[in-house]
C-alpha cells in the first residue's frame, strides 16, 4: 500500500525522522506497573515501529484516518485487534482498558489541548503522557509560575502530573513540514489521589482567574462575590500567573467557605 496522504483537516504532520521517534518512545518510563499503551495518531506508525519492539506492554492504536487505518492494519499485522478507528475526543477509556496505561503520540496541533482535557478527565488512569506537540503549547503546559506563558493547561495538569519539556524537534523532520517547532514533553502521574478541595470549583476558579491575565484575582473572582475580609488577603492583589497549584487550591478552599 502507498503512503497516507497528510490531510490538513486533521493536523497531519507525519514525522519522517527515525532516531527522533526511537527517541520519543525512549521517554516512555512505564510507572505503576503500567503494562498497556495508547498511541494517539500513530499516521504511518513510526513510532508504532519502536512500539511493538517492546516487550514490556501490549500497543493499542487509535486513528481517526481511515486511510491510516488501512495502512496500519496492513503493515503491524499482529496488531489487528488492537487497531482502533474512533476519535480519540469521544471514545470512552473505560471501555478500551482494565487498569492504569501511558499515552504517547505525535498530536494534532489542532487538538492537543483538547486531548489534554481528555486526559485530565481519565486522570486515575491515565499515568503517564510522552507527545509531541507545538513547542509553544509544550513550553506553556511545562512552565512554572511567573512565566508569561503559563496558564489554564499549565495549573490544571501540573496538579495531577510532574512535567518536563525533553526536548525540541525542527520543521524539517516532518512531511509536510509545520510553520512551527515541535517540543516533545512528559507528564508523569504525581501521588495526588484528589485534591484538598472540590476539584470540580478548583478547574473553575483556574479558569476564571486566567480569564483576564492582567487582572488582579480580586477582580478576576469578582463573580463569587467574595466578602471583603477575604478579598482584602495578599493573595488577591496577585494576578493568575503568580500562582503555583498550592495556591489555587488555597484559593477554592476560600471560594468554597465564602462565596455567596
Amino acid at each position: 500500500m502507498k503512503k497516507v496522504n497528510p490531510k490538513k483537516h486533521l493536523g497531519q504532520h507525519f514525522l519522517t525522522d527515525e532516531t527522533i521517534a526511537a527517541r520519543i518512545v525512549d521517554q516512555l518510563q512505564l510507572p505503576r506497573g503500567v503494562h498497556q499503551v495508547l498511541e494517539i495518531g500513530p499516521g504511518m506508525g513510526v513510532l508504532t515501529n519502536y512500539l511493538v519492539q517492546r516487550t514490556a506492554f501490549t500497543t493499542t492504536l487509535i486513528d481517526i484516518d481511515r486511510e491510516s487505518i488501512a495502512y496500519l492494519k496492513q503493515h503491524y499485522s499482529e496488531l489487528t485487534v488492537r487497531i482502533i478507528e474512533a476519535d480519540f475526543l469521544k471514545i470512552n477509556l473505560e471501555n478500551l482498558f482494565t487498569g492504569v496505561f501511558s499515552i504517547i503520540g505525535n498530536f494534532p496541533y489542532n487538538i492537543s489541548s483538547q486531548i489534554f482535557f481528555k486526559v485530565l478527565e481519565n486522570r486515575q488512569r491515565v499515568v503517564e503522557v510522552v507527545c509531541m506537540l507545538q513547542k509553544e503549547v509544550a513550553e506553556r503546559i511545562a512552565a512554572g509560575p511567573g512565566s508569561k506563558v503559563y496558564g489554564i493547561l499549565s495549573v490544571l495538569l501540573q496538579a495531577f502530573y510532574t512535567i518536563k519539556y525533553q526536548f525540541t524537534v525542527g520543521r524539517e523532520v516532518f512531511d509536510p513540514p509545520p510553520q512551527v517547532l515541535s517540543g516533545v514533553i512528559t507528564l508523569v502521574r504525581n501521588e495526588v489521589v484528589h485534591l484538598p478541595c472540590n476539584e470540580k470549583k478548583f478547574f473553575e476558579v483556574v479558569k476564571l482567574s486566567f480569564g483576564t491575565r492582567r487582572k488582579t484575582l480580586r477582580n478576576c473572582l469578582r463573580p463569587y462575590n467574595l466578602p471583603e475580609v477575604i478579598t482584602g488577603q495578599p493573595i488577591f492583589n496577585k494576578r493568575a500567573e503568580q500562582l503555583a497549584v498550592a495556591d489555587f487550591v488555597y484559593l477554592t478552599q476560600l471560594v468554597e467557605a465564602n462565596a455567596s
